[in-house]
């Protein structure tokens, strides 16, 4: 086969123009050929297949254009064929993994003495810089930092963090991005459609996300895909070549799994035995991921947050040998357990919403039994916060009872603090007013705790609520904590008490 067959070289950028998800890079090396601001040396990092070296190619056929230094060479005259061909003379590539010493580099030092022997510069490309000792690395210190003016450097490579700063500081970094799916699936689709090629759009997807965002490697699994498919790309003779899930397997997977048929999904992944398992894992997170854009039914944030955790954590132990097909059944039963965890507590959620005020009443003979406990009294309006949804949805009284209620979870000093040195006023205009009196050094682990306190207000009364402190109303008398009848008259229990029905309320004050 020849190089022209070679569907990576047959279809590799020859201009700035051609090259895929680089469009920042293209943008600032077009530009400072068109206002000759060039640098004596330049360096392209970024994953393999982005087009890091292909980018050098480029520079370096516009450098040595015959009508002049320009981001669209002409393509006709003898430097830019030369160039395309990989032959011209002043155009010098070198491997960095394989010539990588210090004799190596004073060789290249050696050559750049000498003028270009017919462009007007000469450029020296080296592949995987990285790859030099450092005892290279410091022979090319002061020539990289002070070539002649005819010479020009075009550094690459996939590991810029193991390049020394000195390195750094000498060149003009371009870093590539990883090319995105849409990109990759975009010029799969354009390469196919030349070549005149019947191809499965998902078998294309499945190439395009196995190729992992490098253009060079989804092409070479594109043609490797033609030639198993007998010059068709076929979703079927896609997967099993690849050795990746069939999309649909994924799909009846998860409906076992949401199923909660445990045996059903156990016995589905033997079906998996003869694949990677790591591999596999991988697919059903690149599925979980595009269910999270998607959030379709069933799939929530938190069932994909969850499953996603669980594979993780599977992912993880056959790091330690454990068997494949014994961790994919794992995954599969920790799966389902997670969904009768979510199951189990909405239905506690449930009954609570269904018990409106009943763990409240075993609380009133506690508060006449002793004047200290008697304190805890006014923590009857916070717990009917859970019922708020069912008593009053809209009512700033039971919002702030459920801010009671989030802040106690988090922080039981802070929640008593709020309880003992807060008063709930109004909500108004994305406005929470509050009474703050300190009681026992309470407003200073408020005032600790604010950033906590800010967000959980905003998170139950809105992203934009302000906290207002207001004065005290002089006119207002203030309820005595330990006396019960008293508590009754707050306002804050008392709009709660009036969403429970009189049987309730008779039932409190009786105890």
């Amino acid at each position: 086969m020849s190089n022209q067959e070679v569907l990576a070289l047959k279809y590799r950028p020859k201009t700035f123009g051609d090259l895929i998800g680089q469009e920042a890079v293209s943008r600032t090396l077009s530009l400072a050929l068109e206002n000759k601001k060039l640098s004596h040396a330049y360096l392209f990092s970024g994953l393999r297949g982005s087009g890091k070296t292909s980018s050098a190619r480029i520079f370096a056929k516009s450098l040595l254009c015959e009508k002049g230094i320009s981001a669209k060479p002409c393509e006709e005259c003898d430097h830019c064929k030369q160039a395309n061909e990989g032959r011209h003379i002043d155009i010098i590539e070198m491997d960095a993994a394989s010539n990588r010493g210090i004799d190596d580099i004073r060789d290249l030092i050696e050559h750049t003495k000498y003028a270009p022997a017919s462009g007007r510069f000469k450029i020296f490309i080296m592949d995987e810089v990285h790859m030099l000792t450092k005892e290279a690395f410091n022979a090319l210190l002061k020539t990289l930092e002070e070539p002649p003016p005819y010479i020009k450097f075009l550094l690459a490579t996939t590991d810029p963090a193991k390049l020394p700063a000195t390195i750094l500081s000498r060149t003009q970094h371009f870093r590539f991005k990883k090319i995105t799916f849409g990109d990759v699936l975009a010029h799969l689709r354009h390469i196919v459609s030349l070549e005149q090629i019947a191809a499965d759009e998902q078998a294309l997807e499945v190439i395009a996300r196995v190729g992992g965002g490098s253009l060079r490697d989804s092409i070479t699994l594109l043609q490797q895909a033609i030639s198993y498919g007998n010059g068709k790309v076929g979703l079927i003779e896609t997967v099993q070549m690849l050795g990746v899930l069939d999309p649909k397997a994924i799909e009846s997977y998860f409906d076992l799994i949401f199923k909660q048929d445990a045996s059903g999904a156990v016995n589905f992944v033997r079906e998996f035995e003869t694949n990677d398992s790591e591999m596999v894992i991988d697919e059903l997170l690149a599925y979980l991921k595009e269910q999270l854009f998607a959030m379709k039914p069933p799939f929530t944030t938190v069932t994909i947050e969850r499953f996603f955790r669980i594979a993780a954590e599977m992912k993880s132990l056959l790091y330690y040998g454990a068997d494949g097909s014994f961790v994919l059944a794992l995954m599969s039963m920790k799966m389902i357990e997670a969904l009768r965890a979510e199951a189990i507590r909405d239905e506690i959620d449930r009954l609570e919403n269904d018990l409106i005020g009943v763990p409240n009443v075993p609380s009133a003979p506690a508060a006449r039994s002793s004047a200290p406990q008697a304190q805890q009294t006014p923590s009857v309006a916070v717990s009917a916060a859970p019922v708020r949804e069912a008593a009053a949805p809209r009512d700033p009284a039971w919002l702030y009872a459920e801010l009671v209620r989030k802040v106690s979870d988090r922080s039981a000093q802070m929640g008593d603090a709020l309880r003992d040195s807060v008063r709930f006023v109004a909500y108004e205009n994305d406005e929470l007013r509050c009474e703050f009196a300190d009681s026992g050094g309470a407003i200073e682990r408020l005032r600790k705790d604010y950033k906590l306190f800010a967000e959980l207000v905003r998170e139950v009364f809105g992203a934009n609520t302000k906290i207002v402190k207001v004065s005290p109303d002089p006119a207002e008398t203030k309820p005595d904590s330990n006396d019960p009848s008293q508590i009754l008259e707050q306002p804050l229990v008392k709009q709660a008490m009036e969403t429970f029905t009189p049987e309730k309320v008779n039932i409190y004050k009786s105890n």
